[in-house]
């Protein structure tokens, strides 16, 4: 396999300079995104760098960008499709190389223009899926995205022809953000990953998103790992990428930290590569460069601690999360030898279903909740084939005020641990003195 792609070194870089962390910034000015990722690179910490681009790029609404760029008016990311290879090939000179990859994210279904855009300036590591950037973030049909990511994906992969290593991530273990118990994010982003190797691609990540319970989301990775073990060929690179909680965010700056740390330490607990890390900012707006690398230190730190305290844990209860999975991505790639074909066959069937998804390809018969441990647990399964494998499902319907309050769980939960404390203990021993009736009362 070649190594000249950005993120063909990162087991090496991890193995040699601990957790890697990575910001989701982007800004439209170029000096501005110029200044961040060097920003970036000079933290003090083991970085990958971001690309973050704008929401208009995102959905191809391109005379949009075109009018805040010529009015002076930021946009909430880096418009690259409109600024061109040469505007970004300034802004990365002398920036990406062997220490600090640089990846390009971006929330499109139809990303054929991004990649295309992307490739021409000189970048090889980008983010997303057919299923994860579409259900979420829009009404493109399922089909035309899938389509879409195929001759992406297929695009992409000619880099390899060029002796360089291009990497996509998969976004299928944050579905939604919140809400959706584990075995479904693990089930989506293998099947994602298997979807990218279909149309060329030989380096892969699979994501996962911090959840509402730290021993269920060790027993979740753990599941990860084994069904990325057991499904991925063998002929490709593979590793795995932690995001910190993707939902409603802590209103207090300590609040808001307490999950950071608490990610930056699943992450060391679990062997996980990377990890995307949030800004206390996140609640209120938009980041500044500062409070990204304030953010990126601040993880960086914690994992470091946590490294080098080595506390042994038990392994993770065996819940069922792994076997939950695995009926999914097996009975999906029982559908269609097309992982493509498989996929909108198993939207169409329910064997695949979002909870609280209001994508029409999505049933919407599937509900999570949040349990009296803090556990996420299916409410109710719709026509997915994983009836009783987990438990938790249930006769009544999840409501709206149970709704509204497990969307703020982890918010409340984090914000009351950070007034009952001074931050002095771990982040285990402080979720272990808040039971769900303390945040009841909250």
């Amino acid at each position: 396999m070649s190594a000249t792609g950005s993120f063909a070194g990162l087991a090496a870089l991890r193995s040699s300079q601990g957790l890697l962390v990575q910001p989701r910034m982007g800004f439209s000015d170029p000096r501005q995104m110029r200044a961040g990722l060097l920003a970036v690179r000079q933290a003090r910490a083991a970085t990958v760098a971001t690309l973050t681009l704008d929401s208009y790029t995102r959905v191809k609404d391109y005379a949009s960008v075109e009018r805040a760029l010529t009015d002076g008016i930021p946009l909430n990311g880096y418009p690259l499709v409109t600024h061109g290879p040469t505007t970004t090939r300034a802004v990365l000179d002398g920036i990406p190389g062997p220490h600090l990859p640089v990846q390009v994210r971006h929330g499109s279904a139809v990303p054929d223009d991004i990649i295309a855009a992307l490739v021409e300036s000189g970048l090889d590591a980008t983010e997303g899926g057919p299923v994860s950037y579409c259900l979420p973030y829009g009404r493109v049909p399922l089909r035309e995205a899938t389509a879409s990511w195929a001759r992406s994906c297929r695009r992409f992969a000619e880099l390899r022809n060029r002796g360089i290593e291009p990497h996509l991530e998969s976004f299928g273990g944050c579905m939604m953000g919140q809400m959706c118990p584990p075995g479904l994010l693990i089930a989506i982003t293998v099947l994602e990953t298997l979807f990218f190797h279909q149309h060329g691609l030989r380096s892969v990540s699979l994501s996962y998103a911090q959840q509402t319970h730290v021993r269920q989301d060790e027993e979740a990775v753990a599941a990860l790992r084994s069904l990325a073990t057991a499904f991925i060929p063998d002929d490709t690179d593979w590793h795995i990428v932690l995001y910190t909680y993707m939902g409603k965010y802590p209103r207090t700056r300590d609040g808001a930290l307490l999950v950071l740390r608490a990610a930056a330490e699943l992450a060391v607990r679990t062997g996980a590569t990377r990890l995307i890390v949030k800004t206390p900012a996140e609640a209120h707006r938009i980041p500044t460069i500062e409070e990204n690398v304030e953010a990126l230190e601040h993880a960086a730190a914690a994992a470091a601690a946590a490294e080098r305290a080595g506390t042994p844990h038990a392994p993770p209860q065996d819940t069922g999360i792994a076997t939950e999975a695995r009926q999914l991505v097996e009975a999906v790639l029982d559908l269609h030898p097309d992982v493509g074909q498989a996929l909108l066959r198993a939207f169409a069937k329910g064997y695949l279903d979002v909870p609280y998804c209001l994508h029409s390809d999505n049933r919407g018969r599937a509900r999570g909740y949040i349990d009296e441990t803090g556990r996420l647990r299916w409410a109710s399964v719709g026509a997915m084939p994983i009836r009783g494998i987990t438990g938790g499902e249930r006769d009544h319907s999840v409501g709206s005020s149970e709704l509204l309050s497990a969307l703020s769980y982890v918010e409340r939960k984090h914000d009351l641990l950070a007034l009952r404390s001074q931050d002095t203990r771990t982040s285990d021993a402080l979720d272990a003195g808040t039971t769900a009736a303390d945040l009841r009362q909250a």
